[in-house]
């Protein structure tokens, strides 16, 4: 059987490192515990961990570990969001059936059926081939223009 190497645990290193460096700050610690609890961090909580590990004046973190985190981090993927699709209306209104009926009622505005037709064409509710043709059929029987 072969035995594994234990594997070097670079962040964790650098974390304690910046711990020993900035022991009283908030993201240092809360990285810390995040790391150590579920065994990641992201890339911009590590992209966080180089610049604070870059900046330490009073304690040298050595260049290697810096560089070992840099390669980490480069690794990862580069997550975004995607843009949110542009909002379309959901019927699109037919222009056709639309003058259509305005020219009928312009000449017949008490025309029963075209009022009808009206009314659902107002509430977004498309008008079946059938009703179209109704409309054409009123046109040129009442003579419209």
């Amino acid at each position: 059987m072969d035995k594994q190497k234990p594997k070097v645990d670079v962040i964790n290193m650098v974390l304690e490192e910046c711990i020993i460096a900035y022991p009283v700050s908030s993201f240092i610690i809360s990285i810390y515990q995040q790391y150590q609890q579920r065994g990641w961090l992201t890339k911009k909580q590590l992209e966080g961990l180089h610049q604070k590990a870059a900046s330490a004046k009073n304690h040298i973190i050595p260049a290697e570990k810096l560089a070992a985190l840099e390669a980490i981090i480069k690794k990862m993927p580069n997550r975004q969001k995607s843009e949110l699709p542009s909002s379309k209306p959901l019927i699109e209104k037919d222009e056709e059936s639309e003058e259509l009926i305005n020219s009928i009622l312009y000449k017949y505005p008490q025309h029963k059926r075209v009022l009808f037709l009206k009314a659902k064409f107002e509430k977004d509710q498309s008008l079946s081939s059938a009703e179209i043709q109704e409309l054409k059929k009123f046109k040129i029987a009442l003579k419209i223009e």
